[in-house]
């Protein structure tokens, strides 16, 4: 009997592969990164083939470093950055243009004619999600109407659509041998086409955008035995595994973090954040600027809502701090050097750069530095980024509680952000309740394979996952109500000097 589940996590910066026994304990993974494509401003693209070679190359290192063989394997999930849309010729596996990525902006002019027309208040009764640059729908109808042949291709049944997690899915099954074009609910919540309440491509949404219903891939639960197929032997497995899970990464955090009851959530720190509350299976509409979205759908079993607050970029900054304004070296370094100063000298940053997310969804924002004075210093900057990621995540709760009434006793929080300390102890100030961290913080992969055991009966419920679950930290909020409350106003001061400055069509 196959001892392990394994799990393709592909990220918005890089492309894993992880295995976990069965107590939910990694036992092998390997990682690598792949090109952050930027041709002009407001534009991130990555390159899909080279998305497909990083996760060939990843499998196959991860099983070697575990000292496995694909037999090892009782089923594979897949997990996904969201909403990055791929459109590709079936016949050959050739993308028609690079992906384009979720954090892009290009398509500020659609999302803003939908709000013109009124379709927007369609998009968000049948959708969940208010038309903005952030989902599929815009960049597909953007690929078609911009990319010569394209049109034509999908009206003649040639150009398939996925977000990641169907190209890696497609490509893993065969490809242009018969690879299997489907995804799950949860992607599919992510692209202003599937009606929320009939888990289906919805007709009137596919008219706003434009879009062919024959380009788009099959919606099936998130854990589900035979919708997914098997790996391909000519494929880097080399042999014919179940993929029986496929799940967004932010609801496959949420299973990661067992949080199977109403009323409960997780934050996850990436590359931007997500906050997911389950609402169990009642579908809750925000009023305050959230998405209500699908947290998983397991079996037969009715799906199961969320209410999810996006961030668009909080890790990120991190990274720019790194990449452009090359004030530190690495991730970690960015910690020594906030703890270099006490605080944040007065200085605010609002990483805006692909506008603002939840909840204010202000696609006109750009970011901004304010509260500059000659005292300040590349230390104080750092810690003003680790405080825009824990301030954005506030906003998030704030809005969360008013739509759900759910006061958060405990954050739970996971992804590559938590292993900053010092961050972790600022949310827990700027919260002021506990943050707790899993001793899996990488719960997105953990959570895919869940629900590909879950089809398989490698684990058997809910509730023996929720065995697995254990802390490995606590932060506890140190910070006085008053600084907790004049740090959150000076906060919202700054978000309010990013606004109208990007000219939108």
């Amino acid at each position: 009997m196959a001892d392990f589940v394994g799990a393709v996590d592909q990220g918005t910066t890089s492309t894993r592969f992880m295995i976990f026994d069965h107590a939910g304990n990694e036992v092998a993974k390997h990682q690598l990164e792949h090109a952050q494509i930027l041709p002009r401003s407001g534009w991130v693209e990555h390159d899909p083939v080279e998305i497909w070679e990083r996760t060939n190359s990843v499998i196959q290192n991860a099983l070697r470093h575990g000292n496995l063989t694909a037999e090892d394997l009782a089923a594979i999930g897949i997990t996904n950055q969201r909403e990055t849309t791929v459109v590709w010729d079936p016949r050959n596996g050739r993308p028609y243009y690079n992906a384009i990525v979720w954090q892009d902006t290009r398509t500020d002019s659609i999302a803003a004619a939908l709000e013109r027309s009124g379709q927007g208040d369609v998009i968000r009764r049948k959708a969940g999600l208010p038309p903005a640059t952030y989902f599929s729908g815009g960049k597909i109808q953007w690929i078609l109407e911009n990319v010569d042949g394209v049109r034509a291709a999908a009206e003649a049944g040639h150009a398939l659509f996925g977000n990641t997690d169907a190209w890696v899915l497609w490509n893993l099954t065969g490809g242009p041998d018969g690879g299997i074009h489907a995804t799950d609910v949860t992607n599919a919540s992510r692209t202003m086409l599937m009606n929320l309440e009939t888990l289906d491509w919805d007709d009137e949404l596919l008219g706003f955008f434009g879009v062919p219903r024959a380009m788009l891939p099959s919606i099936n639960s998130s854990s589900d035995r035979e919708a997914f197929g098997t790996t391909r032997t000519s494929r880097p497995l080399r042999a014919p595994i179940p993929i029986t899970g496929v799940l967004g990464d932010q609801q496959a955090a949420t299973v990661g973090q067992v949080c199977y009851a109403p009323g409960e959530a997780k934050n996850t720190y990436g590359t931007g954040n997500f906050l997911v509350l389950n609402t169990g299976t009642e579908l809750v509409r925000s009023q305050h600027g959230l998405l209500t979205t699908l947290a998983y759908r397991f079996g037969d079993s009715p799906a199961v809502y969320a209410l999810e607050g996006s961030i668009a970029v909080t890790g990120s900054a991190v990274q720019w701090l790194r990449d452009q304004m090359k004030i530190i070296i690495n991730a970690a370094e960015s910690e020594t050097l906030a703890r270099s100063v006490e605080d944040n000298g007065g200085m605010y940053f609002v990483p805006a750069f692909s506008g603002l997310f939840a909840p204010y969804w202000r696609s006109d924002a750009r970011g901004a530095i304010v509260g500059l004075a000659r005292y300040n210093s590349n230390a104080h900057l750092a810690r003003a980024t680790l405080e825009a990621i824990c301030y954005q995540s506030r906003d998030v709760v704030e809005a969360m509680e008013q739509d759900s009434g759910v006061h958060l006793d405990v954050l739970k929080v996971d992804g590559g952000v938590t292993a900053n300390d010092l961050c972790m102890q600022i949310q827990a100030d700027v919260l002021g309740v506990p943050v707790s961290r899993p001793v899996v913080a990488e719960t997105t992969a953990l959570g895919a394979c869940y629900a590909a055991g879950l089809a398989t009966g490698f684990w058997k419920d809910t509730d023996e996952l929720r065995t697995h679950w254990q802390e490995s930290k606590r932060w506890e909020p140190q910070w006085s109500e008053d600084r907790r409350q004049q740090g959150y106003a000076d906060w919202k001061r700054a978000v309010e000097r990013t606004l109208d400055w990007a000219k939108v069509e």
